[in-house]
Parts: structure tokens; C-alpha cells; sequence
């Protein structure tokens, strides 16, 4: 199998099963997207969207949240993994909004990057959940089904490997494969116990071919 051909199966396969497949982050505008995003690193969903109703509640934009004092912020999201540096981060987010962009969430992956708190993997994120551009973020799950699945080949980074799915993927779909990638590699495609028998991808996936081979040996 080519890897075109691995690429159109792959396609074909989630637009069937996933055609409406979006981010799992609770969120009403561009700045609470980010906001959840930025406290996402090393800390699942599920507990994103514990602490973000209150926290929005209390900072429902960058203009509030930019005049906020550590205390408060942490006091807020100390559930989730390292506080101290998220705490900084959100303020300083929200500082430099206010001061360099009138509070408005910029679509440019570059220039979302000069925000405190925001890596590619977020810019990435926003740009194409938020302005659907075809902006592919790379987080652990989107690393790990993409190589298992042979979508990637010798990728040792998530920039390599987003450079090597943007290439064989349309740009209009690329806001839909990142979230493909993300819930399957959540759902099936686990890390330590993939449900490789259960999973409808396995007809295309080179992980579950060697698999199949070393169990035949």
C-alpha cells in the first residue's frame, strides 16, 4: 500500500464515522478556547472542563482575566497540572491581548505564538478550531496514531510529523484529521493497550499489519 493510498483509506474511513468530529474542550468564544487550551498541557479535557465554568465565569474575557491577581487565577485552576506556570502564563496572555491586539484572539500561528503560554501545538489549535485554517496540531495522540497508522515514517518530533500530514492531507480537511487523530488515539488507539481488534481503521494500519505478522510467526 502506497502512502497515498494509506492516506485516502484513511479519508474515506473518518469522514464516514467522523464526519462532524470537534474538539472535546467546552468553549463560547476565541478567548476561551485558548484559555482552555493553554491549562490542556499535561491535563486531560475532562478536567479542563471542571475548572473552566467558574473560571469563566469570574474572568469571561482577556479584559478581566488582565487585571487579575496570581491568587485569584490560582486559586481557580489549582486542580489542574502545574498551576504556578498556568497562572503566569493566562495572565500574561491576557496582558499582552489587551495591550497588543485590543483583546481580539489573533489567527496567525506565528503571531499566537508570541503570546505567553502558547507553543505551535496551541496556535496550531486555535487557528484551526477557532478560523478553520488548515493549521495541524501535534499532541501526543496525534503523534502516536500517526505513526502507528503509517501516516508518518521516521517522524521523531511533532513538527516532522506535521509536516508530513499536511502534505498527503487536503488543506480544507486538516481541521477535521486533527480532531480524527486526537479522539481515536483517546478512544482506540491507546497508547499502552491499543484496541487494535475492536478498531474499523485496522484494515489500513501498518501497526496492526506487523502485529498480525509477529503473532503468525
Amino acid at each position: 500500500m502506497t502512502t497515498k493510498e494509506r492516506y485516502q483509506k484513511f479519508i474515506d474511513y473518518f469522514s464516514q464515522v467522523m464526519p462532524e468530529a470537534q474538539t472535546e474542550l467546552q468553549y463560547k468564544t476565541p478567548y476561551q478556547l485558548l484559555t482552555a487550551v493553554i491549562l490542556s498541557a499535561q491535563c486531560t479535557d475532562k478536567r479542563v472542563n471542571m475548572i473552566t465554568p467558574p473560571f469563566f465565569e469570574r474572568f469571561p474575557d482577556a479584559e478581566s482575566l488582565s487585571t487579575a491577581s496570581s491568587d485569584e487565577v490560582f486559586a481557580l485552576i489549582k486542580s489542574c497540572s502545574y498551576p504556578n506556570n498556568k497562572t503566569k502564563h493566562l495572565i500574561g496572555m491576557a496582558k499582552m491581548l489587551m495591550k497588543d491586539f485590543d483583546g481580539i484572539v489573533p489567527s496567525d500561528v506565528n503571531t499566537l505564538q508570541k503570546l505567553p503560554g502558547v507553543g505551535r501545538k496551541t496556535a496550531n489549535v486555535i487557528a484551526s478550531v477557532v478560523f478553520n485554517l488548515p493549521a495541524m496540531a501535534v499532541d501526543t495522540h496525534v503523534f502516536r496514531v500517526a505513526n502507528r497508522m503509517g501516516l508518518t515514517k521516521d517522524a521523531k518530533n511533532p513538527l516532522q510529523t506535521e509536516k508530513q500530514l499536511v502534505k498527503y492531507i487536503p488543506p480544507k480537511m486538516i481541521p477535521l484529521a486533527h480532531h480524527w487523530l486526537i479522539l481515536h488515539g483517546r478512544y482506540v488507539c491507546l497508547a499502552r493497550k491499543p484496541k487494535c481488534e475492536d478498531c474499523g481503521a485496522k484494515g489500513f494500519c501498518k501497526y496492526f499489519k506487523l502485529l498480525k505478522e509477529s503473532k503468525d510467526i
